[in-house]
């Protein structure tokens, strides 16, 4: 039997990427599907009224891929997050990453307009 420590150690080391790869094979080799989010679907309270959904005032910046402007992109990246040269290049090269996590709406959007500016493809999550 699996050492279960060890591998719930690896499930929550996995990159982003890591982790979506890690669905598409449970999905298409073993037929597994996780739920919505990836979040565990718990039931509510039975009643007439569906409590009003929350707006979302926390984003996840995530370069999506730094476009063919890569230095510029990471000179904007270094200046963001406060990486050194080395950390920077490899968050851009990388891609999928987040740059900032949990930022708020105004911020986020900042970030946004100027890594696009700078040559990047970006999403908020």
């Amino acid at each position: 039997m699996a050492d279960l420590k060890s591998l719930a150690e690896q499930l929550v080391n996995l990159t982003l990427l890591e982790a979506n790869e890690l669905k598409n094979i449970l999905k298409d080799e073993y037929g597994i599907e996780p739920a919505a989010g990836g979040a565990v679907m718990m039931a509510g309270p039975v009643g007439d009224a569906a409590p009003a959904e929350e707006e979302k005032t926390e984003f996840d910046v995530i370069l999506v891929a730094a476009g063919e402007k890569k230095i510029n992109v990471i000179k904007e990246v270094r200046a963001i997050t406060g990486l050194g040269l080395k950390e920077a290049k490899e968050l851009v090269e990388a891609g999928g990453k987040a740059v900032k996590e949990q930022a708020p709406k105004a911020e986020a959007e900042e970030i946004k307009k100027k890594l696009e500016e700078a040559g990047a493809k970006v999403e908020l999550k």
